[in-house]
């Protein structure tokens, strides 16, 4: 048995929590029907579901819509063109779909909305219009698709979804809903996730404001938008779904590219993505918490899938209300009932293996002029920099074939970090994106940039 599967199970007490902040949004939010799942260490360990309306009574495997969560979905799919190397994310859009009007976008400004296109379609309001109402590109774009200048803020855009569902059917020569099939939910599992509804569906209502009644809602058709919010799926299937954007599976992403997809790459916008916005996620903090994830709603639904990566926690809600219900914040919710209650336990320190090598030379402390550092190496083959008790940057590298170590986020993403040796084969200092580390600080043996002071170190006279 592995040696924390027996802490997958929740408390009974956790259990009541959960089940009653469920409750409790469902009865403040006067949703018809409300389903949750909760995922921890890969497995979901936790669903729950609350609902008042004859024949609304929900569980795992019933779909719901999910609104702008499948923007996530069409990230997966442009992220994966990336890494076949077929795309880069720096490409403007018109190096692979030409004709637009807004070609000079590239695809990463696509993906973290900052491309400066319009938040709506122009016309009537999308979501509860037929899809024969806009049958070409330039329907979703309008004649004025331009609010910001591209790269200088992100601006949330649905527009900017269509295009890049249109880009992987450009690239991939088939429907984007075939393509988002045959490389995601099948390899997946996931069984549940559509792009029309299946039995069994909830229906989507609109509940009176000031009155407790409802109506139904439309369920239109997206057409040209579905990239940016068709889908429909369940809290199984979703649960799934975030237990691959926490660890990757070789099959669709790796673990570095969802990673990557969780990392800001827009600066903020306070109420939306308040750490800033990935690709194809939103960021938030709640307290001390980070979370990825995103939220969803389309006339009739409501929808949240969060997830913490340090806590190995995420949770998915769904309800079938146009609004009332705060689906994102419920899921939020959860995920900190769960790690607050039940903290994570660590995994069990272990050795590096017996055959590998270790370079014991690049451990221990360094300074950068006065700034004391320390460097680790660990048993899963990365090295550790981060400063001594103090606030400061701290980074993981990964080994390459040459000797040297490239960064895997944050400040040093992407950035070499090398051990420049002397003519014995000692290391001299740590070369890292022009900064010099030493062993001792100011080294004036190392090529430290600017000189050292010949006089050395001194007090005052």
């Amino acid at each position: 048995m592995d040696e924390l599967a027996e802490d997958l199970e929740l408390l009974p007490a956790t259990r009541r929590a959960l089940r009653h902040r469920i409750a409790v949004a469902q009865s403040e939010g006067r949703a018809p029907s409300v389903v949750a799942a909760v995922l921890r260490g890969g497995e979901v360990v936790w669903e729950g579901s609350r609902t008042s309306v004859e024949g609304h009574g929900p569980d795992g495997d019933v779909q719901y819509r999910i609104g702008s969560i499948t923007k996530t979905f069409t990230a997966v799919l442009v992220m994966r063109l990336r890494d076949e190397g077929l795309i880069s994310l720096a490409d403007p859009l018109e190096k692979h779909l030409p004709g637009t009007g807004v070609g000079l976008v590239t695809i990463a400004q696509l993906l973290s909305h900052t491309g400066g296109l319009a938040a709506e379609t122009p016309g009537e309001w999308w979501e509860r219009t037929p899809a024969e109402l806009r049958p070409e590109l330039g329907d979703v774009l309008g004649e004025d698709p331009f609010k910001l200048a591209p790269g200088t803020r992100h601006h949330y855009s649905n527009p900017g979804y269509t295009l890049l569902g249109s880009l992987v059917e450009a690239v991939r020569g088939r429907p984007w809903e075939e393509a988002l099939r045959a490389e995601v939910l099948e390899p997946l599992g996931l069984e549940r996730t559509s792009g029309q509804p299946q039995a069994p569906h909830a229906g989507g209502w609109a509940v009176h404001p000031w009155a407790d009644v409802m109506m139904p809602e439309p369920l239109e058709d997206l057409g040209l938008m579905a990239a940016a919010g068709q889908l429909w799926s369940t809290t199984r299937d979703l649960a799934r779904f975030a237990g691959f954007l926490l660890r990757g599976d070789e099959r669709v992403l790796c673990a570095e590219s969802v990673r990557e997809m969780r990392t800001a790459a827009a600066p903020p916008e306070p109420g939306l993505a308040e750490l800033g916005y990935g690709l194809g996620m939103q960021l938030m903090a709640v307290g001390a918490r980070r979370l990825a994830g995103h939220s969803g709603s389309l006339p009739g639904f409501v929808a949240g899938l969060w997830l913490s990566e340090a806590d190995d926690v995420a949770a998915v809600v769904l309800a079938n209300c146009t609004s009332g219900l705060p689906a994102s914040t419920v899921a939020a919710d959860l995920v900190g009932i769960v790690a607050d209650a039940e903290p994570r336990f660590p995994r069990p320190w272990r050795p590096f293996p017996e055959s590998d090598h270790v370079p014991l030379e690049l451990c221990g402390p360094w300074y950068w002029g006065t700034s004391a550092q320390v460097v680790r190496l660990t048993a899963d083959g990365l090295l550790e920099l981060g400063p001594v008790g103090a606030s400061g940057r701290t980074a993981r590298f990964r080994a390459e074939p040459d000797g040297s170590w490239t960064g895997l986020f944050g400040y040093y993403a992407g950035e070499t970090l090398r051990a420049v040796r002397r003519a014995d084969g000692s290391v001299s200092h740590l070369d890292l994106a022009s900064f010099v580390f030493t062993r001792e600080p100011y080294d004036a043996e190392a090529p430290v940039p600017g000189g050292v002071d010949p006089q050395g170190w001194r007090g005052i006279g």
